[in-house]
């Protein structure tokens, strides 16, 4: 008799309901859900969003974002006394489970390709990329060889094991989502700085991962907006020229346009963030999230300007 046997010997009894917990070790989600397809729920666990960190350490919000931004959201991290002992357990747990449940449940081949893949992916959370993107970075740089398709293929070992998530490209007027290039986001941004030696501090990218979990944790489904606007090349000739917004929220009848901007310091960067907004041909709610802010204001287009904390701190935003 397998585990998965007696665990459907239980569901039969009457007065019983069955939960089985666990992390990314010997027994991922898909598993469980292929092993008990149509007889069972998934209820995802995610790392503390920021509310949940800051109900626990309290004190000055702008140091606990910080902290968070950091240190990343997995539970145990309140636990640990230091910021060294914080670090060492984060790089531990990548390596000595991440990694290696990896590696063993997936009968990866390549162990080197995969942990490149990794460094490439959490060097650049938020950008645009897509699998051959990527084997051509390895072939210029490291001189790998490695396909596209095993580039995906790993790409979708490190999303089964819950380090990355990725968000698509969407046409917001033609309805229609792009094959890619598309984002990849950290699941944890503790884990993501573990892994390159918490060096790359860019503010900016750190603060649009954290948006994406949020928005994650609160069940909308989050997709990178595109639009298009008119303009002149330089034989005079008018061409479509795609813009980006960085996510559209959903969930249900709501929707939302949703600007990641960690600082505005200019008349161009707020042209820059802002004008994505006017070609949407809509009139659902509009916001840009910006760290340099205090207080919440709503500008001449109705657009909606506010704290990042605010925003982590404000569950009915939306």
């Amino acid at each position: 008799m397998t585990f998965y046997d007696a665990l459907n010997d239980l569901r039969s009894l009457p007065n019983l309901d069955v939960y089985v917990t666990g992390s990314n070790s010997k027994m991922l989600s898909s598993d469980i859900l292929t092993e008990f397809r149509g007889r069972s729920d998934e209820i995802r666990v995610h790392p503390l969003c920021f509310a949940e960190y800051y109900s626990a350490v309290g004190g000055d919000k702008n140091e606990a974002f910080d902290e968070y931004a950091f240190y990343g959201g997995l539970p145990l991290i309140l636990s640990r006394p230091s910021d060294a002992a914080k670090m060492n357990y984060l790089k531990s747990l990548f390596t000595e489970v991440y990694i290696k449940d990896i590696v063993e449940r997936k009968k990866i081949e390549r162990q080197d390709v995969l942990e490149q893949i990794l460094d490439l992916l959490c060097s650049s959370i938020g950008s645009l990329t897509n699998p051959a993107r990527i084997a051509n970075t390895l072939k210029s740089k490291r001189n790998f060889d490695v396909s596209a398709n095993t580039i995906r293929a790993y790409i979708d070992h490190l999303e089964d094991a819950f380090l990355f998530s990725e968000s698509k490209r969407y046409d917001v007027k033609g309805k229609s989502y792009f094959d890619s290039p598309n984002k990849y986001y950290s699941e944890d941004l503790g884990l993501r700085n573990a892994r390159i030696g918490f060096r790359q501090q860019e503010m900016t990218h750190i603060m649009e991962n954290i948006l994406y979990n949020e928005l994650i944790n609160r069940q909308f489904s989050v997709d990178v907006g595109v639009v298009y606007a008119r303009t002149t090349n330089q034989n005079g000739n008018s061409v479509r020229t795609p813009r980006e917004i960085d996510f559209v929220v959903n969930s249900g009848s709501k929707r939302a346009y949703i600007q990641s901007a960690y600082a505005i310091t200019t008349e161009e960067k707020a042209e820059s963030e802002i004008r994505p907004f006017a070609l949407v041909g809509d009139f659902f709610p509009k916001i840009v999230v910006r760290k340099d802010i205090g207080k919440r204001w709503y500008d001449d287009q109705g657009i909606l300007h506010i704290n990042m904390i605010d925003f982590l701190l404000d569950k009915d935003i939306i």
